[in-house]
């Protein structure tokens, strides 16, 4: 089944800043190969279930380097026979944007 999870991680005592925490979680994203985007607020990836949790659970790792506590919020949608659900839901929003103009 295609598993969409949009989460954002963020290390806790590490100071005001957490970019460089965010950008080795986002690191560890983009190097999976799996379809993925960053906003200024989640990160958002796709595959089946067992790739997309072990990418998050890595993610979150590669955030926590350095900290004693890590904060993560997840959002997960699974769905069957859904192909680029990344890209088509969005398109579907946008096909319905149109049509109230």
């Amino acid at each position: 089944m295609s598993t969409i999870v949009a989460f954002s991680v963020s290390p806790l005592g590490s100071g005001e800043s957490v970019a460089p925490a965010v950008a080795r979680a986002v690191k560890v994203v983009r190097e999976s190969g799996l379809p993925n985007e960053t906003s200024a607020m989640f990160t958002t990836v796709e595959g089946e279930w067992d790739e997309v949790m072990d990418v998050v659970k890595r993610a979150v790792q590669a955030a926590g380097e350095g900290a004693s506590r890590v904060s993560a919020t997840l959002k997960v949608d699974v769905r069957e026979g859904v192909t680029d659900g990344l890209h088509s839901k969005v398109e579907a929003v946008e096909r319905e944007l149109d049509g109230l103009q």
